[in-house]
């Protein structure tokens, strides 16, 4: 049962990071730029393009990487802990994006960055 649920919540995050970084790349790249923190030297929408490419591939290779999972875990939580900043600035700087409206939503949201970390990391261990 624990294969099943890595397997199963690896699939997810892979999904979720491709639907992400197309979303970067596409439909949500305004959205983006709210969480681009001013110290980033890149204009914030190459960051949000860079981003969403990084973030395709990484979810592609966790649902289709067999022999380098565990690697690609470990670039994934990685990853989740790089942009974090993105996510601290949003807050600080009161900036409105994906329904994060208020000062208690984009909060919360910090909590659940973590989480990713952890998934990352277990989805891809045997």
């Amino acid at each position: 049962m624990d294969s099943r649920a890595r397997t199963v919540s690896r699939v997810l995050l892979g999904a979720s990071l491709v639907f992400a970084g197309v979303s970067h790349l596409t439909f949500a790249r305004d959205e983006f730029q709210a969480q681009v923190p001013e110290s980033v030297p890149l204009d914030p929408d190459t960051t949000v393009l860079a981003s969403g490419v990084v973030e395709v591939g990484l979810g592609a290779a966790l649902l289709f990487a067999r022999k380098r999972r565990g690697l690609v875990g470990v670039i994934a939580a990685l990853f989740f802990i790089a942009v974090f900043p993105g996510n601290i600035a949003q807050w600080m700087h009161h900036r409105d994006g994906f329904g994060l409206n208020t000062e208690v939503k984009r909060f919360v949201r910090l909590f659940f960055q973590p989480v990713l970390v952890w998934i990352a990391f277990w989805s891809t261990r045997r």
